[in-house]
């Protein structure tokens, strides 16, 4: 009987609206969706466009990637402001355009996705100032790479279809990182690397987040089944906090199960968000109460 209520509890806890749920944390949704939400579910600013990575700028503006349109046929990094006004633009030459980061350089980091895979890094002129070949295969350019990220040591951790792979600065591989056998279609969509040089990768389909040492061993993981109550499903999305709790975008979630999860190293839900819509966050940027990068956050 008392399984049978608190199972009842969770459940209709899980099945709060956006609206109903307590303050929380704020962020900007990327995906089917491109908006802000605010700590109580509430979306402040809206983007009419399908993005697949992006961040709010310190200038208060948003770097965003695009999905192909007529527009933009080869996909897109755009740069626009509160007013949608588009300030600057990287128009993709291939298939479609993957990650949108303002380095510390003042570059652009992206990957080109296509016959000729690669990771840029592009200058506010416009101009390339870094280019790095993908090794992937070439048959199917949606699958060739996902979020990539530059490193302190200036390498590049990018997720390649059933392998994380780092590159340094001269394209060499550095180190890789094959995923974990399974029955599921595992391949891998972030990666993130921490001071102590562990990786934190998510598996899609497998339904699986892992952490892994220096040398590639398993030291933390999630699968589906770890969180009672909370189904995982195309685990695509990371953000590592400081304090060690990871939120993981949950991207095939519809309600009432959550579509941003945050957990302890314990597996202990602590946050939740999800809506009414039929869109999954493809990707995510926490942010603080006056609307800013949430300081410390890997993501």
């Amino acid at each position: 009987m008392i399984r049978t209520l608190l199972a009842c509890w969770f459940s209709a806890t899980l099945a709060l609206t956006a609206a109903d749920q307590p303050a929380g944390r704020s962020f900007l949704m990327l995906g089917g969706l491109t908006q802000i939400v605010d700590a109580a579910g509430k979306a402040t600013w809206k983007y009419p466009a399908v993005t697949r990575d992006g961040a709010i700028l310190p200038n208060g503006n948003l770097l965003l990637t695009l999905s192909k349109t007529k527009a933009y046929p080869g996909g897109a990094v755009v740069e626009v402001t509160r007013d949608q006004k588009v300030v600057w633009e990287y128009k993709g030459t291939q298939t479609e355009v993957n990650t949108a980061v303002l380095l510390d350089n003042g570059n652009v980091l992206l990957t080109e996705a296509g016959d000729k895979p690669r990771l840029l890094e592009v200058g506010r002129d416009g101009s390339i100032k870094v280019e790095i070949p993908l090794g992937c295969q070439t048959t199917n350019h949606h699958m060739q790479s996902r979020m990539a990220r530059k490193l302190p040591n200036g390498h590049y951790l990018v997720p390649q279809e059933k392998t994380v792979r780092e590159y340094d600065a001269a394209g060499k591989v550095v180190w890789e990182r094959k995923s974990p056998e399974s029955k599921l279609d595992n391949r891998s969509f972030c990666s993130l690397r921490n001071a102590a040089g562990h990786t934190l990768i998510s598996l899609t389909v497998a339904n699986h987040v892992i952490e892994v040492d220096a040398d590639g061993k398993v030291v933390w993981e999630l699968r589906e089944g770890d969180l009672p109550g909370v189904r995982i499903n195309r685990t695509t999305a990371l953000a590592w906090l400081p304090n060690g709790n990871i939120v993981f975008s949950n991207y095939a979630a519809r309600a009432p199960q959550p579509k941003l999860v945050e957990i302890t190293r314990a597996k202990q839900v602590v946050w939740t968000y999800t809506d009414s819509s039929k869109e999954g966050v493809h990707e995510f940027a926490l942010l603080d109460d006056a609307g800013k990068a949430l300081p410390g956050v890997l993501r």
